[in-house]
């Protein structure tokens, strides 16, 4: 079991999502929830939570009651991935390919009818920060983009508005059923691991 700190968060990336091959970020896609060894690993792994707070995305809410049964996750709506706006469905074959992109102007760039990152990381940062308020450990079933926003965040970073440098936490790879943790210490954040997998 990993070492507890009195007061930290645990964000998990959901289960695989069922997403036929195509992009999902606000489109409302199941989770794979049928590795049953895998859930178990990281429910050990977590160890006891005070809450289990979710994005509302129905693959986050099934890993959520998968992993926690015995608890009902507190939902909230800035936990949300991404919305990639005219993309969402799209085969991620015929996804524009900006990769070439430095980070800060990939950071900010937005799809038609949608929101960039650095406007997730907005949107996320006062949440966690509200979250950070509460005592004990919080369990938080996210999105890749949630999680790497919350770690834009944890470096120093607030998005469009908030200044600092949010490009280099686009980098960050985030698995399904991976632990990124943690821990506030006052205004500032200590970050315990990125992407940690627990082994069935």
């Amino acid at each position: 079991m990993a070492s507890a700190s009195p007061h930290e968060l645990l964000l998990i990336r959901h289960a695989p999502a069922l997403n036929e091959g195509r992009l999902a970020g606000r489109r409302d896609v199941p989770a794979d929830v049928t590795d049953e060894a895998a859930l178990a690993a990281l429910r050990a792994y977590a160890g006891k939570m005070d809450r289990v707070i979710a994005s509302p995305a129905l693959r986050c809410l099934q890993t959520a009651i998968t992993l926690w049964p015995d608890a009902e996750p507190q939902q909230d709506s800035r936990l949300w991935e991404q919305d990639f706006g005219t993309w969402e469905g799209l085969p991620f074959t015929d996804i524009p390919d900006h990769g070439t992109l430095p980070p800060e102007q990939l950071a900010l760039l937005a799809p038609p009818e949608g929101e960039s990152f650095a406007d997730l990381c907005a949107r996320v940062a006062p949440a966690l920060e509200q979250i950070a308020k509460l005592p004990g450990r919080s369990a938080i079933v996210a999105h890749a983009g949630t999680i790497r926003a919350a770690l834009a965040m944890a470096l120093g970073a607030r998005g469009r508005t908030g200044g600092g440098t949010i490009g280099p936490a686009l980098a960050f790879s985030i698995d399904p059923l991976s632990i990124t943790r943690l821990i506030p210490c006052g205004t500032q954040w200590a970050i315990g691991c990125v992407n940690q997998k627990a082994c069935p």
